[in-house]
């Protein structure tokens, strides 16, 4: 077992840099990237980082030197002969081979392209630009690293046996958590949590918690270096970036209208019908499902990743019934704000009319609420989002309008294409 308290007293980064594998990334991320690579190879995009909590001031925390030399350190890496070996013989959603020789030979010499940095209004600016699958790989490791060395600035004005007393509680906080989710019937959970992360050692930590408290309730981690590690499952399927992407390069309002249908066309013949789970919410879940072609009904499930989790359920269930289809038989993922009260009410609210899961993220893998001074560690809603696609403005309106992003004239003119009407706001804490 590692003693991270005593790894962080003895810090140098060297030792433990923040992301230390190109596939210390979430799975979804490897799955994407391969339809990308596939389907929109020369696509150029801009990744910009966009920090919610503007109260967290990340350029007066982070020294800049500190932040360049871990990015720096980022695109030194390459996939190693075992993260390959493990890529491509694995056998992942009972499917071998899940990887294609081609992207698998591309993905082998990739070297993430350059970074643009610069402080401003107390704020890091950060972008990236240039071919899409490339850049679309920033996305995960960029979010880990500014997240950990805001957790390593609070850290620094901590003395040793304060380190080994903040993370015995947070040891403690993580196994009452788990304890409370252990009794719960037919429970199927995953780890989602690394993008906004304490730090890779706590994450893994959390993953270990997991296996030894839940059992077989625990179905696996997002994060592709620990699945290998740990042997345990690789959890992921596909993100808002792709319509965010795909809507951006419509031609006009009605290419616009069916982006999102289009990539999920695009999705089911890159993997043959397998990984065949909706994520409707990007430009309002109602109206997504109310236009989606009859086809969609038929595929495994859905996530929940905005607005009021609940509602969001129910919306499926009413149109898997309209649909013909028997809801009994679907999986419905929720992955948004959860933590141990909302994934027991969530459960108990739909155990045995569909199939549930849960994507647990921020508050799996970095919740040290209430046991610093001022609450300095408390985790924030920080996110790395794709802003352009061949020079054209991305948009994402979602199901709570707190999550939506992209100019104002943009913004009006998807939630006419796609019908969006009034939205209630939920606040966004992670």
């Amino acid at each position: 077992m590692v003693d991270i308290a005593t790894r962080v007293w003895n810090h140098k980064w060297k030792i433990d840099p923040i992301v230390r594998s190109l596939i210390d990334t979430d799975f979804y991320k490897l799955l994407m990237c391969q339809s990308v690579f596939r389907n929109s190879p020369d696509t150029t995009v801009t990744f910009s980082l966009i920090n919610r909590s503007k109260s967290v001031r990340l350029a007066e925390l982070i020294d800049e030197g500190e932040l360049r030399e871990q990015l720096d350190h980022i695109r030194s890496l390459r996939l190693t002969r075992g993260e390959s070996t493990w890529l491509r013989g694995n056998t992942f959603y009972g499917k071998r081979q899940m990887f294609r020789p081609d992207f698998m030979e591309w993905f082998e010499n990739l070297q993430l392209p350059p970074y643009h940095l610069e402080k401003r209004d107390g704020q890091y600016e950060l972008t990236f630009q240039g071919k899409w699958p490339e850049v679309m790989m920033w996305e995960i490791p960029a979010l880990a690293v500014l997240m950990e060395l805001r957790s390593r600035a609070v850290l620094n004005t901590m003395g040793r046996f304060e380190l080994q007393v903040l993370y015995a509680r947070g040891l403690a906080k993580l196994w009452e958590k788990i304890e409370g989710l252990r009794e719960i019937a037919g429970l199927r959970l995953a780890d989602f949590g690394t993008r906004r992360r304490h730090s890779y050692l706590w994450q893994d930590k959390a993953v270990q918690a997991l296996i030894e408290g839940l059992g077989d309730k625990f179905v696996g981690t997002s994060n592709c270096l620990i699945a290998m590690k740990r042997d345990i499952e690789a959890i992921g399927t596909n993100a808002h970036e792709l319509p965010m992407v795909y809507a951006a390069l419509a031609e006009n309002d009605a290419e616009l209208a069916r982006a999102p249908y289009q990539v999920l066309a695009d999705w089911h013949e890159e993997h043959d019908g397998n990984l065949r789970i909706i994520l409707p919410d990007t430009y309002g879940t109602e109206g997504f499902l109310r236009r989606a072609p009859d086809w969609l009904a038929g595929w495994t499930g859905i996530r929940i990743d905005s607005g009021d989790p609940a509602q969001g359920a129910e919306t499926a269930i009413r149109w898997w019934q309209e649909r013909g289809e028997d809801p009994k038989g679907k999986l419905v993922i929720f992955s948004d704000g959860l933590d141990v009260g909302k994934i027991a009410e969530l459960q108990q609210q739909f155990h045995g009319r569909v199939k549930v899961s849960f994507g647990w993220g921020t508050l799996l893998t970095n919740d040290f609420r209430g046991l610093t001074p001022e609450d300095s560690l408390a985790p924030f809603s920080l996110v790395c989002k794709a802003v352009s696609a061949n020079g054209r403005p991305t948009v994402k309106l979602s199901d709570n309008p707190e999550k939506a992003m992209g100019p104002d004239a943009e913004i009006a003119r998807y939630k006419r294409v796609f019908g969006v009407g009034p939205q209630k706001r939920i606040e966004v804490v992670v």
